[in-house]
């Protein structure tokens, strides 16, 4: 067993399943679900939480979504006709409004003209290309779509995977070589990647943030803690 294979076992069995990616629900409160996205509602939400959550905390985009799906806004058509400085202050607790909002209008342009059946028959490579080209969509927002929404198995990295594998004393730098990392050591399943990048979030946010809390944490014996 390789050391991604055993960081992966070890977390999984200290912090148990994550149920990600959280998705509003009766009442429009937001909470974790163990499912997979049912429809393409479920699949919309999943892709604008992908931008909203873009350089900032879950938790902020949590009131955002909840204000969204109180308007009946979980809607590429109701995103495409309300005007933008409605939909910025609706969206105002994720930070950065009024670009995410401009953001979340070119992505309902993007999805009238690619419905999400015809992006779900794509290979990753080809969903990967379309929605890199759309303004505003960097790789981890791209990857975070095609593995939450489209349930294809690319590996998302972010800051917290970043920090996480420094201190780990793996010498991958960039996005595309810490990818790689994951992609070339697990099996090619979306449900795997699904859960580890959710239990690296969750080390991130309780553990291994800025100022390491390393007293508690479940892989402290593979670290050198810096």
């Amino acid at each position: 067993m390789n050391q991604i294979q055993r960081i992966y076992n070890k977390l999984h069995s200290s912090f148990g399943p994550q149920g990600w990616w959280p998705l509003t629900v009766s009442g429009y409160k937001t909470r974790h679900h163990s499912g997979e996205p049912k429809n393409d509602r479920h699949r919309l939400e999943i892709i604008i939480g992908a931008i909203l959550t873009q350089n900032t905390s879950w938790k902020n985009v949590e009131k955002a979504l909840e204000n969204l799906s109180k308007n009946k806004l979980i809607s590429i058509e109701r995103i495409k006709k309300i005007s933008q400085d409605k939909l910025a202050k609706l969206i105002r607790s994720a930070g950065y409004y009024n670009q995410k909002a401009e953001r979340l209008k070119i992505m309902a342009d993007f999805l009238l003209k690619n419905p999400m059946k015809k992006l779900d028959k794509l290979s990753i490579g080809e969903l990967r290309e379309r929605l890199l080209a759309v303004k505003g969509i960097g790789p981890e927002t791209a990857d975070s779509i095609i593995l939450y929404a489209f349930q294809k198995p690319i590996f998302v990295i972010d800051a917290y995977t970043k920090r996480i594998f420094e201190r780990l004393g793996f010498k991958e730098k960039d996005y595309d070589e810490l990818q790689r990392l994951f992609m070339d050591n697990l099996e090619k399943d979306y449900k795997t990647f699904n859960e580890y990048h959710a239990l690296l979030v969750e080390l991130g946010k309780n553990h291994c943030r800025k100022k390491p809390s390393c007293e508690k944490c479940p892989i402290a014996g593979y670290c050198n803690g810096k």
